[in-house]
């Protein structure tokens, strides 16, 4: 059972920390749009050289509580104050000044400026009053170095990966000492060895006897930082933990409020069926080389690696995104895909890790987002029909519980997970014989993981298969049937059964490519 949180809350500190003044505490803290209430009497501490989680579902209010401390909208009832004085902050910038900043989750640079503009954008170092370029590149290095970004100062943020980009700005965040750092789901787009330097570098400011607010729905990493934990719920407190009495499926447990069955659902004991698509010596330039895999109906078939392995680009390139060298058959039958409309038209569906970017059009209303991979079914003629779309989307929302409390909502209005769930149902409006999934739960709670997930069995159930490419390793082996691991643009190994584990996984991605194929088949 979730656990009663008038019985698990932390009782009152009384070390030395504790006695002085709070580095922030919020009372009573509210906000409403209208006549919606998104947060509700939020009250919390946080101490100078602490780390404080706040976790919740999507849409419980974490983003709100965060945009309400960091001065990017201002409180409907409550009170803010830093190191006990009472703040109002009109801006982000007196927030800045009164030493609170905020990592957003979304990506906010600006493309047309190199790395270091972008670090040093509204701030910039000059001599003898001209920019001074030579020393912003040297800090600029010396800030990527530390949160192991290896892009060039002097590259352009356009030509810049989404990883790096995060990197990029976490690194404008930390180029001055603050008080207090707020991170919002910093680790959404970093796998491996990028997380692990930037939990580094959280235990350091807390060292540094800085605070730090971190939002996460990657629930190891709370418990592992976390000194606090604060669970919201439906834009509610449901109470503060101390974060070594919570296991991970107690947080989960306390973020919906019931109990939760196993994360993922049974895989099939059933045998797998015949091979629905078959790729031969796949080569996208300057990212994969030489790559074949077969895919076999009612499967779902991993897809790991390292970031820079090649498994986001290849996709691309067989969906008809980038140049592609490959022989690539469906159903028996050799194609040539050369757009993502062929893509489609084949029955090949595609789901971009970048669901905000390149997945949706979050200006667009739910129902034209929804339609527009399947126009040409759902309107053969000339013109549209509203009607073909409205049921449409009524069924969507039904079939993909995708919550909403307006249909004329747009997508960008919508929580991540109901993104997520939208781009989903998109894709399989054109019912797709093979669907293939990049990230499918990238910054998404618990609860909503846990559906996409049962989706996703369903869909090959019903005599699909599917391709998961994901950097969450856990994620691969409780979903996956099998996984090939990518290491520098090849396949460099396939684990199944019990042989798929993190540390085969992680072998597989690192290890060289005569070492992984000493063993039979490159199979550990």
């Amino acid at each position: 059972m979730a656990r009663d949180p008038d019985m698990q809350q932390t009782p009152p500190r009384h070390d030395a920390k504790q006695a002085e003044p709070c580095l922030l505490r919020t009372a009573n803290l509210s906000k409403q749009y209208g006549p919606v209430t998104v947060l509700s009497n939020v009250g919390i501490d946080i101490h100078a050289g602490e780390i404080h989680a706040i976790i919740g579902e999507n849409g419980a209010g974490k983003s709100t509580l965060m945009r309400l401390i960091s001065g990017y909208v201002q409180p409907s009832a409550g009170t803010i104050a830093v190191s006990g004085k009472p703040v109002a902050f009109a801006t982000p910038h007196q927030a800045e000044e009164a030493g609170i900043v905020l990592v957003h989750q979304e990506i906010l640079l600006a493309e047309g400026l190199t790395v270091a503009e972008n670090l040093f954008l509204g701030r910039e170092l000059t001599r003898n009053g001209l920019v001074d370029d030579r020393t912003m590149h040297r800090i600029a290095r010396e800030k990527l170095d530390e949160l192991g970004c290896h892009v060039s100062p002097r590259t352009l943020v356009r030509d810049v990966g989404l990883a790096d980009r995060q990197l990029i700005q976490i690194g404008r965040a930390l180029l001055d000492d603050h008080k207090l750092v707020i991170f919002d789901e910093p680790t959404a787009v970093l796998t491996g060895s990028e997380v692990e330097r930037l939990l580094e570098i959280v235990l350091r400011l807390k060292d540094r006897n800085m605070g730090v607010l971190y939002i996460s729905h990657r629930l190891d990493e709370v418990q592992r930082l976390a000194d606090k934990v604060t669970v919201l719920r439906d834009g509610k407190m449901i109470g503060t933990y101390a974060g070594h009495t919570l296991s991970q499926m107690d947080m989960a447990e306390l973020m919906v409020g019931r109990e939760l069955s196993a994360l993922y659902p049974p895989k099939s004991e059933a045998p797998r069926g015949e091979a629905i698509l078959r790729v031969n010596n796949a080569t996208v330039p300057g990212y994969a080389n030489d790559v074949s895999f077969t895919l076999h109906r009612g499967e779902i078939l991993g897809f790991a690696g390292m970031i820079g392995a090649g498994r986001t680009e290849l996709f691309e390139g067989i969906v008809g995104l980038r140049p592609v060298d490959a022989r690539v058959e469906l159903h028996g039958q050799p194609i040539a895909i050369r757009s993502p409309r062929e893509a489609i038209d084949a029955g090949i569906g595609y789901l971009t890790e970048d669901r905000k970017g390149k997945g949706l059009l979050l200006q667009e209303r739910l129902a034209p987002n929804l339609t527009l991979s399947a126009l040409r079914r759902l309107n053969p003629g000339l013109w549209l029909r509203k009607r073909q779309e409205a049921v449409a989307l009524d069924q969507a929302v039904d079939q993909y519980d995708i919550r909403v409390r307006s249909l004329r909502l747009h997508a960008g209005q919508l929580s991540g997970g109901n993104q997520q769930k939208l781009l989903l149902a998109k894709i399989l409006l054109t019912n797709p014989s093979v669907v293939i999934i990049d990230e499918p739960t990238r910054g998404i709670d618990i609860a909503n993981k846990a559906q996409i997930y049962t989706f996703i069995r369903k869909l090959v159930s019903e005599g699909k298969a599917c391709v998961v490419i994901s950097s969450e390793m856990q994620e691969l082996i409780g979903l996956c049937d099998r996984i090939l691991v990518m290491r520098q643009g090849r396949i460099n190994g396939e684990i199944a059964g019990e042989r798929m584990t993190e540390s085969n996984i992680a072998w597989l991605a690192t290890a060289e490519a005569g070492v992984a194929h000493a063993t039979e088949g490159g199979r550990v």
